[in-house]
């Protein structure tokens, strides 16, 4: 799990996921060497901080957002949340602006104001984070972003050996979209790839739980076209990946913004069950990561 430590420890939320960007386009570009097959990079001009790689003739694309949830120092010492991140008196939150590093505690009065509590003034427009702690034992790891690294984690396990597909590195996904419309564009016109599973992250609840495997989502916020969906299921019990089924009416994913963009793609949230999401302690358990990773290797070799 030391690659998945790296990744949660990269400051990165919403608007800054350049130094994540900068941290994958590295590893990418020693690691290919050893994958079975070097894909085609496409990054930089006209694609922001998002990354695609592209492996042999593709007939599915795999989404994982690199963003997460934080705050922006805003006027008097107030904070705004960048996305939706939980918050506490007493949470620490790091950051950097021009004076040096940052190392904060959060405070919430009773109206749910959010303010910063430092020995000095932060740069107004300044983001924060929850300060990294990473935890492992023998069956899970905890710590913040582990919405939504571990889907990042899952596609470069996957790098290792794709054959044909596409793995995307989107943005912005937790603070209301934008990057996944144009990169639909591209993989749908360029490519003609009309099918994407969305690598991510999912609460748990007293029906999604841990230990459980793979979470197939029939529906969020948004609904995928289910014949779509129904395939990915027969894939997973023909195979015997243990999985469960979500049904939600509320949240949503990089799915929400494929549906939404004018192209014809399937789409489908095939992810893991998280515990305490957008808070400092994210919680997810090994077995679920490792499932989730063999049921993606099938996928893109069946769908």
């Amino acid at each position: 799990m030391s690659l998945q430590k790296l990744l949660c420890n990269i400051h990165a939320p919403s608007g800054e996921e350049y130094r994540l960007t900068k941290f994958l386009l590295d590893y990418i570009n020693i690691a290919k060497h050893w994958w079975k097959k070097k894909p085609r990079i496409y990054s930089g001009d006209g694609f922001q901080d998002n990354i695609v790689l592209v492996f042999g003739r593709p007939k599915t694309a795999v989404f994982a957002h690199i963003d997460s949830v934080g705050f922006m120092v805003k006027y008097n010492g107030e904070l705004n949340s960048i996305g939706s991140p939980l918050a506490k008196t007493g949470y620490r939150l790091v950051g950097e602006d021009e004076k040096g590093e940052i190392d904060c505690l959060m405070h919430v009065d009773h109206d749910y104001d959010k303010s910063y509590i430092y020995k000095r003034k932060i740069d107004l427009g300044t983001s924060l984070t929850f300060k990294p702690q990473f935890v492992e034992t023998e069956e899970y790891i905890q710590s913040p972003f582990l919405d939504n690294r571990v889907g990042v984690r899952n596609a470069l396990q996957l790098a290792e050996t794709m054959k044909n597909g596409i793995l995307i590195f989107s943005t912005y996904e937790e603070h209301k979209g934008g990057s996944v419309e144009f990169l639909s564009k591209f993989i749908y016109e360029k490519f003609k790839v009309r099918q994407a599973l969305i690598s991510d992250v999912t609460w748990t609840s007293e029906n999604i739980l841990h230990k459980k495997g793979a979470v197939i989502s029939i529906r969020d916020s948004m609904i995928p076209r289910k014949t779509y969906v129904n395939r990915i299921i027969d894939i997973a019990k023909k195979n015997n990946i243990d999985y469960q089924l979500e049904v939600e009416s509320s949240g949503g994913s990089d799915g929400n913004s494929i549906q939404l963009s004018p192209y014809p793609i399937d789409w489908c949230f095939v992810g893991v069950a998280g515990e305490a999401i957008h808070s400092p302690k994210e919680i997810v358990y090994k077995k679920d990561i490792q499932t989730l990773f063999e049921l993606y290797k099938i996928l893109l070799d069946k769908l």
